[in-house]
């Protein structure tokens, strides 16, 4: 029998060379290579800077934290997401509104956002679910629909922007594009992962970019995500090595959550052969897309007239109950197929319900959970095995419908 995982790792000599590379160096924390990773990333990208950093989750509440959000703000987030995108609002003090998702889609209901947004709302966190990204048209839209009413404090980017902020919870899109334009392009700030499973990998790991804000310094902005994530520290380790460089001041009391030079070097190593790594993925898509066109009642569209996805999950939909979705996940599993489930709505878990979220809210994020089945989709996925995955699941399924 067969055994095959839902997400491992693509590694090659070249991301062992780089690692190795680096651990000779004798420089292994944050150095030379995050930031060589960091200039790759903001040229990959077309935008002004980029910043690594340990993960998504703290490219998100970094990218609050530089917006100065806070306890009385309200930052908006979709129902149908990963806990990340919602836990950072809580992180800072402020308070996630959630919305429901269009009917039959996994994106928030776009008809719905201008009416979340209050004279508190400080930020839309926009998640790029499995690789397809938002329409930004219409999130902008919303945003400056609400101007009259936007409150920027006294931050200098809100103050730039003259609206509320938009996050992409890229996570899951690097490489994607809408209308042509990559993700990174699009939102004001941009989150992206490099978590093991991600199509792009540092084992751990996650990064921010940003475009230029019209009267607000990025070399400024970049200095204030490193005080973040360095303790406040005015000076990086890199900089305190300089002859006679050994002081330093505490600026606040900042957080711990910067990238080491060796996880830069696996990015190095992926991003240089990643567009090969993304033709793959969109074969295998293909692949699937053909096998389940008479079986879906809906999955992600990685590839339309407007999109062009880097396929980091195959999402699919079929007409089958919660319970019969999950004896078919446990009898794939005996036949050693991993499937997975993305996601569980957020009122769902315990975390957000406790603070009042009820799921009976959001009936068209439910109604896409309940028969939402994800596949094996990775780089190293042969075509062999994505046969025996389709064969196998074919057989089941009709077990149990």
């Amino acid at each position: 029998m067969k055994t095959i995982p839902f997400s491992p790792p693509d590694i090659t000599e070249a991301e062992i060379n780089e690692v190795v590379s680096v651990l000779k160096s004798g420089w292994i924390t944050s150095g030379p290579k995050k930031k060589e990773f960091e200039d790759m990333l903001r040229d990959y990208c077309k935008v002004d800077r980029a910043v690594c950093l340990s993960s998504a989750t703290a490219s998100m509440e970094l990218a609050l934290r530089v917006l100065g959000i806070g306890p009385g703000d309200e930052v908006i987030v979709s129902a149908y997401t990963y806990t990340a995108s919602a836990s950072v609002i809580c992180h800072v003090g402020a308070k996630p509104v959630i919305i429901d998702v269009a009917p039959s889609s996994f994106e928030m209901d776009y008809d719905k956002l201008a009416d979340a947004i209050t004279d508190k709302t400080k930020a839309v966190i926009a998640v790029d679910l499995g690789g397809r990204l938002c329409d930004y048209d219409k999130i902008f839209e919303a945003v400056n629909s609400k101007k009259a009413i936007f409150d920027p404090g006294e931050n200098p980017v809100l103050k730039s922007l003259g609206r509320v902020a938009v996050i992409a919870d890229s996570a899951h899109g690097l490489g994607s594009k809408r209308n042509g334009v990559r993700s990174g392009g699009l939102a004001d700030f941009t989150c992206f992962s490099f978590h093991a499973v991600k199509n792009l990998t540092t084992a751990e790991g996650g990064a921010t970019v940003w475009k230029n804000f019209e009267g607000v310094d990025s070399d400024g902005l970049y200095k204030q995500f490193m005080l973040f994530s360095l303790h406040g520290q005015n000076k990086d380790a890199l900089d305190k090595t300089k002859a006679g460089a050994w002081e330093y001041d505490i600026l606040f009391p900042g957080y711990k959550c910067n990238m080491t030079d060796i996880q830069a070097a696996l990015g190095v190593a992926q991003l240089k052969r990643y567009d090969k790594m993304l033709a793959y993925r969109k074969q295998l898509v293909e692949r699937y897309d053909k096998a389940f066109s008479d079986m879906l009642t809906g999955e992600i569209v990685h590839f339309d007239e407007h999109s062009e996805s880097n396929c980091h999950l195959y999402l699919a939909r079929f007409p089958i109950t919660l319970e019969a979705r999950n004896k078919i996940i446990i009898a794939c599993a005996e036949k050693g197929i991993t499937l997975n489930v993305h996601y569980k709505p957020l009122p769902l878990l315990t975390a957000y319900s406790s603070l009042g979220y009820s799921i009976k809210d959001y009936p068209n994020a439910y109604k896409v959970y309940e028969n939402e089945i994800s596949f094996p989709l990775y780089s190293t996925l042969s075509l062999e095995d994505q046969d025996y995955i389709i064969e196998n699941f074919k057989e089941i399924y009709k077990t149990f419908c």
